[in-house]
């Protein structure tokens, strides 16, 4: 199945059910490695929301809480290099553990710039979950201690992720289609 967005066409590369796989599994080993550690997870809006959402329902620690911040480094399909924070955090993160909760890691400029704002909130560690991975893409030194799926250089939408904010809405990941 193809999908037209704005100027550009996509072709399905992963199925839902393969990606809701990936997420159960994170989900599990984030249960064992989390236990016992109250944490907060931080979901990365926009792209990050339905990631977030579909991990949840996986995470069965004790005292797991949520919250939410908006922040971007793109416009339209490519990375402008810059973090522009747009809705902040308000929990203390004094000795919490905190799992930034990201759709995609590319570039790591936006996680890399995140994780040193949240370290001066001094919490206990911050993990980072990404649910796809472009290790060929990566400009900064950065752990992501959870990658659901790598995935190649390509422009992708779906599951969470958009162009120019079309395309967050369909389940299936899709990658651009030469034109």
């Amino acid at each position: 199945m193809k999908i037209k967005l704005h100027d550009k066409t996509f072709g399905i590369t992963t199925p839902a059910a393969e990606i809701d796989k990936v997420i159960a599994e994170m989900g599990a080993k984030m249960n064992k490695e989390l236990a016992g550690k109250r944490p907060l997870f931080l979901c990365v809006l926009n792209g990050s929301f339905m990631f977030t959402s579909d991990l949840m329902k996986h995470i069965t620690v004790e005292g797991t809480e949520i919250s939410f911040v908006k922040l971007t480094s793109y416009a339209g399909t490519q990375s402008v290099g810059t973090v522009r924070e747009l809705i902040g955090l308000t929990e203390n993160l004094e000795g919490r553990t905190v799992v930034i909760l990201e759709d995609i890691v590319d570039t790591g400029i936006t996680m890399h710039s995140t994780k040193a704002t949240l370290s001066k909130m001094n919490p206990s560690e911050i993990l980072i979950a990404s649910l796809f991975f472009k290790p060929d893409s990566l400009q900064r030194d950065l752990t992501i201690d959870y990658v659901g799926m790598e995935i190649p250089n390509d422009f992708i939408v779906g599951r969470g992720l958009d162009y120019d904010g079309l395309g967050r809405n369909y389940p299936d990941l899709y990658t651009v289609c030469e034109n």
